[in-house]
């Protein structure tokens, strides 16, 4: 049996089955959890109705609750989006308020029902702007109670003003292959420690 379970959200602005750059990415990170023994699913964010708000479930229609459920279930959340206009997608700032729900939710030993988790971030575009992005969502991730091992996160950025996207490169560059490879190994080993070594609880 897998010893971790590892959840992509794929925060593209494309619906399926358009071909995406970051959810190529973010297979790349998912086959190296794989190959560590990990079980691993990816969920394109935009192909879901999730409705605008900062509740858990915020009715009629809302398919945010199945996704929560997803990223309740798992060990470690790899979260990936696309660059425009120097910022992530609205598709991950949404998922990013509909996950500040879990600010006010606890474990049965009044821990934050995050804090065991482990949380990754993956950037695509061909603008600048991924350090900034990656600062704010791993702030993001952080506040809610994830956890972020050292260096875990990835990145490709392509010429300012061009139109190459990852997904149009012929290979993978060698620096991005080593740092997808860093994100799972870190990020498997903070979440194994986690599991074995939880957070302790408020005192009384």
């Amino acid at each position: 049996m897998p010893d971790l379970r590892v959840l992509a959200l794929n925060c593209t602005l494309k619906p399926s089955p358009a071909a995406s750059s970051t959810e190529l990415i973010s297979r790349q990170v998912l086959d190296l959890f794989e190959a560590d023994g990990a079980t691993t699913e990816l969920v394109r964010v935009v192909d879901h109705d999730i409705k605008p708000g900062v509740e858990a479930d915020m009715g009629d229609g809302d398919e945010w609750p199945s996704i929560r459920a997803k990223v309740m279930a798992a060990d470690v959340l790899l979260f990936a989006t696309p660059t425009w206009m120097g910022h992530p997608s609205s598709v991950a700032q949404r998922a990013l308020e509909r996950l500040d729900a879990e600010l006010s939710e606890t474990d049965d030993a009044g821990r934050p029902i995050l804090a065991g988790k482990v949380a990754a971030v993956a950037v695509v575009g061909n603008e600048d702007g991924a350090h900034a992005i990656i600062a704010d969502v791993q702030q993001a991730l952080v506040d809610v109670g994830f956890s972020v091992a050292s260096q875990a996160s990835t990145y490709w950025n392509g010429e300012a003003m061009g139109k190459t996207d990852y997904k149009d490169l012929d290979a993978t560059p060698d620096a991005v292959a080593t740092t997808n490879a860093t994100v799972a190994r870190h990020s498997a080993h903070l979440a194994r420690v986690l599991r074995d070594a939880p957070y302790p609880p408020p005192e009384n």
